[in-house]
């Protein structure tokens, strides 16, 4: 017996001390870097130049798309994956903060089932209205909506998107009522905009900076709680709506029980990317700002949002498209 224990401790010695070799190793092969939506879109280009400068500390990123229903698709996909720290994904406002309350059924658990790593960027939302409109400013919108509640239209990529809930959120902030056109698509939405069919249209910079830059839409908020370099004579709504603050953050989530080796070195180098004055100059060219954090940062901003967004979403009544 007494042999049998001696071989039982040094057994677990062995594997003991082998995890800590594998810890120590990581990463010995390419990490699956997760981007929940279609390649080329605003979710996916942020992740690729992060994922891009990131590798310069040693990584080997392989990006792999998995859209579909809300971004839900690609983040169970992380969250089931081996927390071994090979596949780690790039999360945001909707797929983990609004989902949970927008999805009658989500098939994981933002806070239970993923690992957060840190927060990488954020990105705020504009208010346009057509280059003839009457509008000057968000001022003059709730104005006119006072006097005619529910005649002024806006526009939006979707039911249950951050746009939608921000235009709510701001709604309730000015005690107005607007009513939203949801689009499948932002074509479609800018085109009606600048013909003067819509009134409104809240998206993101990258979206309809190249119709603000060419005079056929004028910018008259953005939704960050300060104004922007890209747009520095458009007032954020929070000079006039104290607190007020609707963006689109980005970050990576590895699944729940990531090895916190793991979660501390890929956040260490993460924070050390989000420095190069290079890369904050590639996301500012796509609308975003960098945003580094530490894990616990980025899982109480999870959290937070959660809550946030989830009052929300209840009380505007929005549905999935």
């Amino acid at each position: 017996m007494q042999i049998s224990r001696r071989s039982l401790f040094a057994a677990a010695a062995g594997l003991a001390l082998a995890g800590s070799l594998h810890a120590q190793a990581w990463p010995s092969k390419p990490v699956r870097l997760i981007v929940p939506f279609p390649a080329g879109g605003g979710t996916d280009l942020i992740t690729r130049e992060v994922a891009n400068k990131v590798a310069g500390s040693g990584y080997t990123f392989v990006v792999e798309n998995r859209p579909g229903s809300g971004g839900n698709l690609g983040v169970d996909a992380a969250a089931k994956a081996p927390a071994d720290g090979y596949t780690v994904v790039m999360g945001q406002t909707s797929n983990l903060a609004i989902n949970p309350t927008l999805y009658p059924k989500l098939p994981y658990d933002p806070v239970k089932d993923l690992a957060p790593v840190s927060l990488v960027a954020s990105a705020p939302l504009v208010i346009v209205v057509g280059a003839d409109s009457p509008y000057k400013s968000l001022a003059d919108v709730a104005a006119a909506a006072k006097a005619q509640p529910g005649s002024i239209n806006y526009a939006t990529s979707g039911n249950g998107t951050v746009a939608h809930l921000a235009a709510e959120s701001f709604q309730r902030a000015a005690g107005i009522k607007l009513t939203h056109i949801p689009y499948k698509g932002a074509a479609q939405g800018a085109t009606d905009v600048i013909s003067g069919q819509v009134q409104l249209y809240w998206s993101s910079i990258p979206t309809l900076l190249g119709h603000i830059k060419s005079g056929k839409m004028r910018p008259i908020a953005v939704t960050s709680s300060r104004r922007v370099d890209d747009l520095p004579q458009v007032p954020a709504i929070a000079e006039t709506h104290t607190g007020f603050e609707a963006v689109t953050w980005f970050g990576i989530l590895g699944p729940a029980n990531l090895p916190k080796e793991v979660v501390a070195r890929l956040n260490a180098d993460i924070n050390k990317a989000l420095k190069d004055p290079e890369l904050r100059k590639k996301l500012g060219d796509q609308g975003a700002e960098v945003a580094g954090s530490t894990p616990e940062q980025f899982g109480k901003l999870i959290r937070d949002d959660i809550a946030r967004w989830g009052k929300i979403v209840k009380e505007s009544g929005a549905k999935v498209d």
